[in-house]
């Protein structure tokens, strides 16, 4: 049994990841468990239950009091040889109560290429502690890409890099056979411009920059329809703006969906004018689906899959600088499915869980 430390499992970057491994390897092999730091139910919970994995309610805010009651959990629960953890700098703790829990393999991995504090002197007092614990306590190191691992665990040589994996096949056969999703389930005319932004609604992900689009395309008097999928605090703020903006005929603030796979397939273009990103697992499944992507330079250039799928732009152009390119980019045509999926293969889950379950058996 492996115990993964990731926090509430909720529909995000790193969780989806991890749950498209855990879908994928052989359960009779390798079981995954999880610790969340949440007194409320996650997302994937229900599905983690239903295939046999465990879940570790560890409902306190402070880092210390957090570490301790993970190394009590780690002690009364000796059946775990192999700590997983995915949560940033927060994985200095985790990997030390491991230590102190005596389990011998340490597993660090790191899925951001930058955080979200706002203090800079504390932050970089914070990640120089971390960065010196993760060095001190991890026995392996795994990252997403090379940009993430440069920035958790700078100068570390032997990372293995698993690529943020998707069920490839699955994703494109929705683009190939879901094209009209949207334009059914929203009632629009096949000519109408299907955007979508796929993420939480927080600061990082720019919403209101998103907006701001919005409102230059009705300005130029486009039909379109722009739909937010995600949930976060900024969902009543946006939803007063909508309206003051007279936006409400052309956005719809979906909420957590469980269609991304066919909302992908029947969209035209997909925006993420992120404030930062590590390697976002939506810019896979988009790409995989054949969906056009207008991004922040921001955003690591190592999610441009050179599937001419991936167009950025910065954040300190116009806003009409951005839907001039998105109007550019929804006439470009799409790469085959079979060509677009052979240069994708190192994204592919199945692939990914060999690499994932050979860790797991060489240090178990």
């Amino acid at each position: 049994r492996i115990l993964h430390i990731i926090g509430k499992m909720d529909r995000a970057g790193a969780e989806t990841m991890v749950m498209n491994l855990y879908r994928s390897i052989d359960r009779n092999q390798f079981q995954f468990d999880f610790v969340s730091f949440s007194k409320d139910n996650g997302d994937f919970d229900y599905e983690i239950l239903a295939m046999g994995g465990k879940i570790f309610n560890i409902e306190l805010s402070n880092p210390i009091q957090r570490m301790l009651a993970l190394k009590k959990l780690l002690i009364n629960h000796p059946e775990y040889q192999i700590v997983h953890c995915h949560t940033l700098f927060s994985n200095a703790f985790h990997l030390l109560a491991a230590h102190l829990a005596k389990v011998p393999n340490r597993i660090v991995h790191s899925h951001n290429t930058s955080d979200q504090s706002k203090s800079k002197l504390i932050s970089t007092l914070y990640q120089n502690f971390s960065r010196r614990l993760i060095k001190k306590y991890a026995t392996n190191y795994i990252s997403c890409g090379v940009a993430a691992s440069n920035f958790l665990f700078p100068n570390e040589k032997k990372v293995l890099f698993l690529s943020n994996a998707v069920d490839t096949n699955y994703f494109a056969n929705m683009g190939e056979t879901k094209t009209s999703y949207i334009t059914d389930n929203f009632d629009l005319k096949d000519d109408c411009l299907k955007i979508i932004q796929v993420g939480r609604l927080q600061e990082v992900k720019n919403p209101f920059f998103s907006i701001k689009i919005a409102t230059e395309l009705k300005r130029r008097g486009i039909d379109f329809k722009f739909i937010f999928i995600g949930k976060g605090e900024l969902s009543e703020a946006l939803n007063k703006e909508i309206k003051s903006l007279s936006l409400s005929e052309n956005i719809v603030l979906a909420g957590l969906r469980s269609d991304i796979p066919e909302l992908m397939a029947g969209a035209d273009i997909m925006v993420m004018p992120s404030l930062h990103e590590g390697f976002p697992v939506v810019l896979v499944e988009a790409q995989s689906a054949g969906l056009k992507c207008l991004i922040s330079d921001s955003i690591s250039s190592e999610v441009n899959l050179n599937v001419d799928l991936v167009e950025f732009e910065s954040l300190t152009s116009s806003v009409e600088k951005w839907v001039d390119k998105l109007l550019e980019l929804r006439l470009k045509k799409k790469i085959e499915k079979n060509n677009r999926l052979k240069k994708m293969s190192d994204f592919d889950v199945n692939q990914n869980v060999i690499k994932l379950r050979d860790l797991y058996n060489f240090i178990s």
